[in-house]
């Protein structure tokens, strides 16, 4: 991996990897229990067109726990005082599983920070938000993924340590449905097609409360259709973002 840098705000710290040129960037915020390395081959299929910026979240991957679990307002306040500090102009911003929900509440609150949305797996389904319910499905989905989807995994959910189950918390208590029509960037909603943890009903749920939304699928993949083989869905983002 490059060198990566620390950015603390508010109490809170995120670590962040920069590489490759070309603006605006793409910004890659992780899901629950994950960490910016998910996103290394996600990272090379897309550097070679513009800058790629990897962050792990406070109390994720590198990044130290904060005093208190973040909500995913203040998660993406923090995020957007980054890009704020360092970016200096809108981002591509991408969010997987629960880093679309921070994603979407940067586009959110802070619009004038994010050029394009693309929220990957997006959670929590409304239908299903219940630690069990989540749990759940996100095993059902693990089921038939790869060893590497499942090493990787392993690996960052230990990484995310003992208050695991309050971060778990407090992304099932943000309410992304009432987010969405405040979204004013154009946004792409990108699921696996076997996605068992964003079901395609949610996703066009998603879509029709955007302003400016559209749904795309992965064909073969499931939730963590950034990790095993990202060549598909990286070729769907930059289509999206006009870098094809």
């Amino acid at each position: 991996m490059a060198s990566a840098r620390r950015f603390a705000f508010a109490g809170a710290t995120l670590v962040v990897e920069r590489r490759g040129f070309g603006h605006p960037p793409y910004v890659l915020i992780h899901g629950i229990g994950m960490g910016r390395s998910v996103f290394a081959d996600l990272a090379t299929h897309l550097d070679d067109a513009r800058e790629v910026v990897m962050v792990d979240l406070p109390g994720y991957g590198e990044a130290p726990e904060p005093a208190r679990v973040l909500t995913m307002e203040r998660t993406a306040d923090l995020v957007a005082a980054y890009l704020d500090s360092a970016v200096h102009g809108p981002a591509v911003v991408i969010g997987h599983s629960m880093g679309s929900q921070v994603a979407l509440e940067v586009a959110a609150r802070h619009p004038h920070a994010v050029a394009k949305l693309v929220l990957v797996g997006p959670t929590v389904d409304p239908t299903a938000r219940t630690a069990p319910r989540q749990i759940g499905r996100l095993l059902r989905d693990l089921a038939v993924e790869s060893p590497k989807v499942i090493a990787v995994g392993a690996r960052e959910y230990v990484r995310a340590g003992p208050r695991l189950s309050r971060k778990f918390r407090a992304m099932l208590a943000h309410r992304p449905e009432d987010v969405l029509p405040r979204v004013a960037a154009p946004t792409l909603v990108l699921r696996g097609e076997n996605d068992l943890v964003a079901p395609r009903g949610w996703c066009e749920r998603i879509v029709a409360a955007l302003p400016d939304g559209r749904l795309a699928e992965v064909s073969g993949h499931g939730h963590e259709t950034m990790i095993r083989d990202a060549g598909p869905a990286a070729a769907l983002i930059r289509a999206f973002v006009g870098d094809d």
